[in-house]
């Protein structure tokens, strides 16, 4: 059938069109093709001009306008409400929260099309200067330009909750490759995911696949590996360019994946997703906040007993006894404690400086011989939970000691499950498990609890999720009564410290030698080279 063409806006002369076109046109590309779903096949397709411009009704908005090739109207976009995606190498696809048809009626509704251009060349012109023109806008209403280009009205929920610095850092942070590059060469996280998918392809073969957070587009390949039917890939940082990249140099895997570059809380996609695939997980599983969006991703796209990878998520806490650890971070602060700092006398900045260091929680692969007790665990059911039940983590702690010595901080790790139809696979990051880019975290209380063996250990970890992408951490420890009397409570100490999940201390990428409790060094705080001195003495004697 015929689509058809309606009539132009006004009844202005086609000298007088092109005229205010000439005037308030800024930039335009010839010949796209405009392209239709399967269903309407037998339409034949539009070609037509684009412009962008000032519209020439007064309003003084900046549009993108689609013309007939005798200058009559097809299409008049406002770019305050509409967003483009690149779809393949030539083909984009535009959304509009509220256009105007050629007939010059208003729709209350969003629409969207996709249009192929005549090269990728122009197509990454064409995209180039709609984000540019996008970019430079001014909101009347506010009267400043529009944050990066986003739709202002409404704003997502993903805008709602975090800070713009916080936002603009992380996608900067994971558009570069030497980050990606990190991430697979984890053989361990890369390769889990490699067996999980591979060893559950009924889950894939046939099935549409949405990827949250695609970064390179490795676990799109992957799903397309084990015979997807189509792949979303979406990404909101600059690697969604590179995983385009990467999409089109493998063709035969390729032409089933789409890359939408976009955040997983505004994109629309056409159709419902059976498997969701996604590697969210952060320090401490939760850091960064990348949870909440795999949540609203199952909620948005997921269809009726879809399948999501990974599916659930657990945090392992115990405490820990590091004396080596506990000193090298109290040493940090004797810097402090000078009188005589080129006549300055340092030494009233020296508790805050101390408790300074104690707010960060140490990120490192440690040997599991410094638990103190069996670990404990928190599930997270990714399939279930509500993205609000992210914002406020509360685990209450209880643990029995194993052995008698002085508690410095509680240790955590986490993992994930792949839970296929074919094959339950675990992604660990344990510690004495191979190491990967997570390493593990401890927490460490500036004043340590001392424990003897069979004594009750109590006390809470409280997450509070924050704008920046991350969590605050409340840590309490408590050692019960023992022994004669027990039953009747009480507690004998009590440690709390207040630790920063979003700025860790990285250590090493290796577990330390482990001390033995007769071989632990003094209480008092000890020049750091001494016990790397005694740390090789110790491997040497093994």
């Amino acid at each position: 059938m015929d689509r058809p063409r309606p009539p132009p806006l006004s009844p202005k002369s086609k000298e007088a069109r092109e005229r205010d076109m000439r005037e308030n046109i800024w930039w335009g590309v010839r010949d796209l093709t405009f392209l239709y779903p399967a269903d309407l096949a037998d339409v034949p397709p539009v070609v037509a001009n684009a412009l962008i411009g000032r519209d020439t009704d007064g309003s003084g908005h900046t549009i993108l306008k689609f013309l007939y090739t005798d200058h009559t109207t097809y299409c008049d976009i406002d770019l305050v409400n509409s967003q483009l995606f690149r779809l393949d190498e030539n083909v984009l696809l535009c959304v509009s929260q509220d256009a105007n048809d050629g007939c010059g009626e208003k729709k209350s509704y969003s629409t969207a099309f996709t249009f192929e251009l005549r090269s990728e060349d122009e197509c990454t012109r064409f995209y180039k200067k709609f984000q540019h023109f996008k970019r430079t806008m001014t909101d009347e209403k506010a009267g400043k330009p529009l944050e990066n280009g986003s739709v202002n009205p409404p704003k997502s929920k993903f805008d709602n909750k975090i800070e713009a610095s916080s936002a603009k850092m992380y996608f900067h942070y994971y558009g570069q490759l030497l980050h990606q590059q990190n991430m697979l060469q984890d053989y361990v996280r890369t390769g889990t995911y490699y067996a999980a998918v591979m060893e559950n392809r009924a889950d894939f073969e046939g099935r549409v696949v949405v990827d949250v957070g695609a970064g390179s587009g490795i676990l799109s390949l992957f799903a397309a590996q084990a015979g997807a039917k189509h792949v979303y890939a979406v990404e909101a940082s600059e690697m969604a360019e590179y995983a385009r990249k990467l999409v089109c140099g493998n063709p035969s895997l390729g032409q089933r994946i789409t890359v939408i570059k976009g955040k997983i809380e505004e994109v629309e996609l056409p159709e419902k997703a059976d498997v969701l695939i996604s590697e969210p997980m952060g320090t401490l599983l939760v850091n960064e906040r990348m949870l909440e969006s795999y949540v609203i991703a199952r909620d948005r796209f997921l269809g009726p007993n879809g399948k999501m990878f990974p599916s659930l998520g657990r945090i392992h806490m115990a405490p820990f006894s590091d004396e080596y650890l506990y000193v090298e971070i109290a040493n940090k602060a004797l810097f402090w404690q000078q009188q005589n700092y080129y006549s300055v006398d340092l030494t009233p900045l020296y508790n805050s400086a101390f408790q300074g260091y104690f707010s960060q929680p140490v990120v490192d692969a440690f040997d599991p011989r410094v638990l103190v007790s069996p670990p404990i665990s928190h599930k997270l059911d990714f399939t279930r939970m509500k993205e609000e039940d992210l914002y406020d983590i509360d685990i209450p702690l209880n643990f029995v000691a194993s052995v008698g010595t002085r508690v410095h901080g509680l240790a955590c790790w986490f993992d994930v499950l792949f839970g296929g139809s074919s094959v339950q696979r675990w992604l660990t990051t344990a510690p004495g498990a191979p190491t990967t880019h997570w390493y593990q975290l401890r927490c460490v209380l500036a004043q340590p609890l001392y424990v003897m063996a069979g004594q009750e250990i109590t006390g809470r970890l409280h997450l509070v999720a924050h704008s920046a992408q991350s969590y605050s951490i409340n840590l309490t420890l408590s050692a019960k009564m023992w022994g004669v009397g027990a039953e009747q409570g009480g507690i004998l100490q009590t440690s709390s410290g207040k630790l920063e999940l979003k700025e860790p201390y990285y250590r090493l990428s290796q577990p330390q030698p482990y001390m033995v409790q007769d071989q632990q060094p003094p209480q008092q705080a000890t020049p750091l080279f001494d016990f790397v001195e005694a740390g090789k003495s110790l491997t040497n004697a093994r």
